[in-house]
């Protein structure tokens, strides 16, 4: 098995690592560490939960030189601001050990804490496009050192809208500096940024299939207005962590509340809430604190918590597209997961049709807030039980 050390990471980032019970590299991080190392442009093709942080991570504090007040060294761009506090929080810790101050620039903060960071010298910021453009033009920050760029999540940004951003800050990084791009996809718009940013970059791919059936257990529930919540609170209590999909803002806050009102610990995450109070929901989400985090479709591209071991699409997702975007929040670094789909009698028809363009075999089958079943989603197969309709 390939350690860190193969890799070539020194033994004090190995021991930091093995500190925090990881022992040996995902497949990401084992393909693209040692060309990074080596100090090539690296394009890594993987999804997200395979491990990128680290993959990226890594290289960057192993090579980055101490910075002056607001001139980092190293720039990471992210297409969220939830996004950046995660990268911010999976190196920060590993960054103590050789004395490098990690730092997240993103909207809906203040400016004036965040410049105030820059002052003490910070040598990896991670950033949002919008907040890193205000701050290069307000001459809060300086370019001028930075030796190590990285792209993350470059589809992501693509689809968001954020590449004509994302061009003006790498045309205003002076100098000759190494440019790690990280992308589930490398077509279109993202290889046009591979073609103008990066220089006969190392081209890797994680093999992985998509993410479907194999790496996940779906479960269609039909369930009745009056005890549809008592359902979805069965589930949750039984699981680990549970991330439920609603259609609306306003579905998120109602369905935390009666959640909570059935006894689980839950929050709502989505674009109306201040940003102190999604990241605290999903600081809580991430610790344990929350058994659920309620959330709609936008607010989810900012979720990045591994161990999610149930998806409860509460609202069914309005194509199939949607609907492994969302169940892809489980089945990550290479754990399984349960998705269940809870079916008003309206939405009966809708879901079918779901399920033949998935290619998923699967009844749908009525449930009650008391039945067993709910307990343990993962062992029960529907396929199997003479009860199915």
């Amino acid at each position: 098995m390939t350690t860190f050390a193969d890799l070539g990471v020194s033994p004090d980032l190995t021991a930091a690592l093995e500190s925090r019970g990881i022992m040996s590299p995902f497949a990401v991080q084992e393909l693209t560490i040692a060309d990074a190392l080596a100090g090539r442009d690296v394009c890594g093709k993987a999804k997200t939960g395979s491990g990128k942080t680290l993959a990226f991570g890594l290289p960057l504090l192993e090579k980055v030189k101490g910075a002056e007040a607001r001139r980092p060294r190293a720039l990471i761009l992210v297409p969220t601001r939830e996004l950046a506090t995660q990268v911010r929080d999976e190196l920060a810790p590993l960054g103590v050990v050789r004395d490098v101050t990690v730092t997240a620039i993103y909207g809906g903060a203040k400016m004036e804490t965040q410049v105030a960071e820059l002052e003490k010298g910070v040598e990896i910021v991670v950033a949002t496009p919008g907040r890193m453009i205000d701050m290069i033009e307000r001459k809060e920050i300086f370019l001028d050192d930075i030796t190590q760029v990285v792209l993350d999540e470059a589809d992501r940004m693509a689809d968001m809208g954020f590449l004509p951003q994302v061009e003006w800050i790498l045309r205003h990084v002076p100098g000759q500096h190494q440019t790690l791009l990280f992308s589930a996809t490398l077509d279109g718009v993202v290889d046009t940024l591979i073609k103008r940013y990066q220089t006969d970059p190392a081209m890797h791919e994680v093999v992985s299939e998509q993410v479907t059936v194999e790496q996940m257990q779906h479960r269609f529930l039909q369930v009745h207005d009056m005890d549809k919540v008592k359902v979805a609170a069965a589930i949750i209590l039984n699981s680990n962590r549970t991330i439920v999909f609603v259609r609306t803002k306003r579905a998120a806050d109602r369905v935390a509340e009666n959640l909570r009102r059935e006894g689980v610990e839950a929050a709502s995450i989505h674009g109306d809430l201040r940003q102190s109070q999604r990241e605290k929901a999903l600081k809580d989400f991430s610790d344990g604190k929350l058994k659920a985090l309620i959330a709609t479709d936008v607010a989810a591209r900012g979720i990045h918590v591994d161990e999610v071991d149930v998806v409860i699409h509460y609202d069914p997702p309005e194509d199939s597209k949607a609907y492994l975007h969302r169940s892809g929040r489980t089945a990550r670094a290479g754990a399984k997961g349960v998705v269940a789909t809870l079916v008003m009698w309206n939405e009966e028809l809708e879901v079918k049709r779901l399920l033949k363009r998935l290619k998923l075999d699967q009844p749908i089958v009525e449930v009650f807030s008391n039945d067993k079943r709910l307990a343990d989603l993962a062992s029960w197969d529907p396929r199997a039980d003479s009860a199915t309709r």
